[in-house]
């Protein structure tokens, strides 16, 4: 088991494809399963396009239309976008199982694994790791 820190820029897409291989391979995987889960509700953890950058700023845009900030939350605490997080983050989830081959995520040629930020202000993100195989 592992744990990876994120340090998140404002709302967005961060790739943990190259940190979980580098740990996928610091700990001699093979072949298996790595199940990864984000210990935080305004955050979420998403399999995506890795070549188009248009498509993250689209499903921003989409999520923000899902889940506006301009809606009257009970929730508000902590500024307008905490609530919305909330609400992006379960339509997306917190937790990935994702089969490892040969030491390394078995993503597709156009997939990543990202952490994706719904606060406006960046975060510091935990990431629990828990790999099982050979």
């Amino acid at each position: 088991m592992g744990r990876l820190v994120v340090s998140t820029a404002p709302r967005g897409f961060h790739s943990l494809t190259d940190p979980v291989n580098r740990w996928l391979a610091e700990n001699a995987a093979g072949d298996g399963l790595l199940t990864v889960f984000l210990r935080h509700t305004s955050a979420s953890l998403v399999i995506q396009e890795n070549t188009d950058p248009d498509v993250q700023a689209d499903l921003v845009d989409a999520l923000d239309r899902l889940a506006p900030e301009d809606i009257d939350y009970r929730h508000s605490l902590e500024g307008l976008d905490d609530m919305p997080a909330h609400v992006k983050t379960m339509l997306t989830g917190v937790s990935l199982q994702v089969p490892v081959v040969g030491g390394r995520l078995d993503l597709g040629t156009w997939q990543a694994l990202y952490l994706t930020e719904h606060r406006v202000q960046g975060h510091q993100r935990s990431v629990t790791m828990h790999y099982f195989g050979t």
